[in-house]
């Protein structure tokens, strides 16, 4: 079926539906036999260092949760605003979002089996002697920490859950007004559910591998790198979709030009973020606050921390500030692809040093574990994520503003 005006067709099925005989719809079946075998010698291996392995699956579990994070941030976002330019691009979001209830069940095995390996704060004999974690122990608890775990993952799982389903069944709906207005009711509450989930979720996962170690902007940090990787997959996608001959005509380079200054802005607003953390812990120079920072600034780990500035911040910043660049598929998918690999790169220097520092290790080795569970998360993230494309329209048919999107221009 064709999204229609009193006018006639705004887009036509085949711009829109990924055809049976793709390699789209093969895709979800490639990709997730890859994540199980990357899962599968990853845990089979586990036991020659548990705590080398929980600490790769936890890099690669949040930097697989930054994409349905993201997608999640930005369905909410445009509905809460009404936003119109973006309505062309929004299905390939909740399709993001849609792998949230997977990845974060993925990652309850380094929440639960691995919470001894990862974190400090679990150990009985490090709370007997630390007054800082005794203090900090009437949320520090396994307890506690498991039960918001599961807060997380549930509020997470549902608010994707009824988004998406309500998208969907607009499009085949007789009047889509009435599911208009109820995303964008319920996308107020969620922001706000999504702002503290997620924000605790980085103190909880993120911050608490390091339990003296406290920054009460971490968790806007790592939804800085949520939103660029967002839309840089968007991006990405939509350039993928367009040589395979879909969403020509609908998703064009004015689309391309907003998401390029989305991946700018946030580029820009993670340096703020970063920049903004380091500076004032650095100027007050309080000991318990500066460690975090000092071991990353050592060895191997002090080139990595370089890297990541110019990686993450810098060359985006001189690569993505021209309209020509974010204009042109090309170099717009050239760093959409960039800033995917350098938000990995950003959750390797998040979560592992930590490990390496309770060993008194300078130097990275990446390693069996490193590849297995990279590939493992990114496998099953690509298979619900192609599964999702392939399963319905690749743009919202029966939204009243697909028309406003069809028509977007920059000015």
């Amino acid at each position: 079926m064709s999204a229609h005006d009193r006018h006639g067709p705004l887009v036509r099925h085949e711009q829109v539906h990924i055809a049976d005989d793709s390699p789209w719809k093969k895709a979800p079946l490639l990709f997730g036999a890859i994540g199980v075998a990357g899962l599968a010698i990853g845990f089979a291996f586990k036991g020659n260092d548990p705590a080398k392995f929980y600490s790769s699956y936890l890099t690669a579990i949040m930097w697989g949760l930054a994409f349905g994070l993201g997608g999640l941030w930005f369905t909410l976002v445009q509905h809460a605003v009404r936003a119109g330019w973006s309505i062309v691009v929004r299905r390939i979001a909740e399709n993001l979002m849609l792998t949230l209830p997977v990845v974060a069940l993925l990652a309850l095995p380094a929440l639960i089996f691995g919470a001894h390996d990862l974190f400090h704060w679990t150990h009985a004999e490090a709370l007997a002697h630390d007054e800082v974690l005794q203090a900090k122990e009437p949320y520090l608890n396994e307890g506690a920490f498991r039960t918001r775990a599961f807060v997380y993952i549930g509020l997470w799982s549902l608010l994707a859950l009824a988004f998406y389903t309500w998208s969907t069944k607009q499009d085949t709906a007789a009047d889509p007004a009435p599911y208009a207005h109820r995303m964008r009711y319920w996308s107020t509450i969620g922001i706000l559910v999504f702002a503290m989930t997620l924000t605790f979720g980085a103190f909880d996962w993120l911050m608490s591998l390091d339990p003296h170690w406290f920054s009460t902007i971490f968790g806007v940090y790592y939804f800085a790198g949520c939103v660029s990787i967002v839309a840089s997959t968007i991006a990405l996608t939509t350039i993928l979709l367009h040589r395979s001959g879909y969403l020509r005509g609908v998703v064009t380079t004015e689309h391309f030009h907003d998401l390029g200054k989305m991946m700018f802005a946030f580029s820009v607003f993670w340096g703020y973020i970063g920049f903004s953390q380091f500076f004032l812990i650095w100027y007050a120079s309080i000991p318990e606050e500066t460690f975090w920072f000092s071991y990353r600034g050592h060895g191997d780990w002090l080139t990595l921390s370089l890297i990541l500035i110019f990686t993450r911040f810098a060359l985006p910043f001189v690569g993505l500030m021209s309209r020509k660049i974010k204009r042109n598929p090309r170099t717009l998918g050239f760093w959409a692809v960039w800033i995917i690999v350098a938000e990995f790169l950003d959750m390797y220097w998040l979560v592992q040093p930590s490990l390496a520092h309770s060993r008194n290790a300078e130097h990275i080795r990446p390693d069996l574990f490193d590849i297995a569970t990279w590939a493992g998360v990114a496998g099953i993230l690509l298979a619900v994520f192609t599964w999702g494309l392939g399963r319905h329209a690749l743009v919202p048919l029966r939204d009243p503003r697909l028309e406003e999107s069809l028509n977007h221009e920059n000015f």
